[in-house]
């Protein structure tokens, strides 16, 4: 009982239970099916009211509750928004199961908005139950099981379809008791006593010192969030003390001037920048994709192999980007080269499979488009990361985040929304592939222009140098 109530105080125990949790949320076995169970004779509804009446509610939801929930996570501290997401997950699935209007689908989708919206609170619990120096391995293992968990769930998907093992309703149901089952891990996730803005604590006493062998970057940025988010280790023998919930306004103009410092950075802002624009591209493109290859080969006749599509980019895609950590490119010389580079990639990606007529070529350009993008956000991040405290992580990325948000609701409003041009699926995807080929033409020519920017300010070093050289031997004689 003593290594039990040891192991429920430690990091483990938390970390255990949150990774749960994420693993059973995440299986979405009737996700990769989505378009041909609602089209199919279950739900009689047309692509052209999935497409434009039904699917633009998410942007519009995500986007309204999108700030309401980050602030309303942080006030809560985490679990209460974790539970609450598990809640709604369940009731937006209800809905898909049990509901076939068009109105209804339209309340699920905003109900999938809010669940989207609370994930902030599941990558952010554990920041505040665990150690500083175990981020990264908390943050790495709550992000693989999710992804484990929607591959499981698209190769799961994929069998029960392939070999007629399950009706789409039956799936559904099976989907309920997956989630039932993360209801139960949310409940048992242990309450923080901390948040990042709302609740947090302080030292009394002086920390210790770091080990002065690490990198002086990361151990000054470490002793930023160490001043903050003390780890809360007997061993260390430092005493905490809780402060007083700051008041919202308090919290607002901490926000804003943390804004205006990050923002600052040139630099930041050519990465955000990108961050923001590829990510509503990706979003935009991730949310139909079902939709043209449901055009290009109706599921009615042809066996489809979405989720087997799915599963494979999740994998490649986790596989390259975990290949970008042991890369020895100077990524803050030459990112923009490969932003814009491999941005065109994609955007060959999405023209092949818009133009071309093959469901195999829109699963391979899917595929190829996913990784890159995958790889890409993944050098944005840690190039984002690598000069910023706890707090402005976490408000840089919400901020890129909600950008890219907005500006999918735009592009949802004019595009996709019948209220808007309403344009059919392979104009649609005409649009996103011209974007990121936009993107890509930017970033080239402001890689090229760094690039030779850099040279020019070389080759102006070495004549200085070489002149300084001459003076010196000049004198010397």
């Amino acid at each position: 009982m003593e290594a039990v109530r040891r192991w429920r105080s430690s990091w483990g125990y938390p970390t255990t239970v949150l990774c749960f949790y994420g693993f059973f949320s995440s299986i979405k076995p009737l996700e990769p099916f989505l378009i041909p169970y609602l089209t199919g004779v279950d739900k009689n509804l047309t692509t052209e009211e999935v497409n434009s009446q039904i699917f633009p509610v998410w942007t519009y939801s995500y986007l309204c509750v999108l700030v309401p929930v980050f602030l309303l996570t942080d006030w809560l501290r985490y679990k209460p928004v974790v539970v609450l997401q598990c809640v709604v997950l369940f009731t937006t699935t209800s809905l898909i199961r049990w509901t076939s209007s068009v109105a209804t689908m339209q309340v699920m989708q905003f109900f999938y908005g809010v669940v989207t919206a609370s994930e902030v609170a599941y990558f952010s619990y554990i920041y505040s139950v665990v150690e500083l120096k175990r981020y990264k391995r908390a943050t790495s293992y709550s992000r693989s099981v999710q992804l484990l968990g929607y591959t499981v769930g698209s190769v799961l998907g994929q069998l029960l379809v392939s070999f007629n093992l399950m009706s789409y309703n039956n799936i559904l149901v099976l989907t309920l008791v997956l989630i039932a089952v993360a209801l139960l891990a949310s409940l048992l996730l242990p309450m923080p006593q901390q948040s990042m803005f709302f609740h947090q604590k302080q030292r009394v006493q002086a920390e210790q010192a770091f080990d002065p062998q690490k990198d002086s970057k990361i151990s000054t940025k470490l002793r930023n969030n160490e001043e903050k988010f003390p780890s809360g280790n007997v061993q260390n023998q430092q005493t905490e003390e809780l402060v007083h919930p700051k008041t919202c306004s308090k919290v607002f103009l901490q926000l804003w001037r943390d804004f205006q410092e990050c923002y600052s950075s040139r630099q930041m802002v050519y990465w955000s920048v990108w961050w923001t624009l590829a990510t509503c591209g990706y979003n935009q493109t991730a949310n139909y994709v079902q939709v043209l290859w449901e055009h290009v080969q109706p599921s009615q006749n042809f066996t489809i192999y979405n989720g087997g599509v799915e599963a494979m980019s999740n994998l490649m895609s986790a596989a390259t980007a975990y290949g970008i950590g042991f890369t020895e490119v100077r990524w803050e010389q030459w990112g923009e080269l490969a932003l814009g580079g491999f941005s065109g990639l994609g955007a060959a990606a999405l023209f092949l499979m818009t133009f071309i007529d093959n469901i195999w070529v829109c699963y391979c350009g899917y595929i190829v488009f996913k990784c890159v993008y995958m790889m890409l956000i993944t050098i944005a991040m840690y190039q984002l990361a690598a000069d910023l405290s706890l707090e402005r992580y976490a408000l840089v990325f919400g901020t890129n985040n909600f950008g890219a948000l907005a500006l999918q609701t735009i592009i949802t409003s004019i595009v996709v929304d019948s209220g808007g041009l309403g344009l059919p699926i392979i104009p649609q995807f005409t649009i996103y592939a011209s974007y990121f080929s936009a993107i890509a033409i930017v970033f080239l020519l402001r890689g090229l222009f760094s690039t030779w920017r850099v040279h020019q300010d070389r080759k102006e070093t070495t004549s200085k140098d070489h002149n300084v050289k001459t003076v010196c031997e000049e004198h010397r004689f």
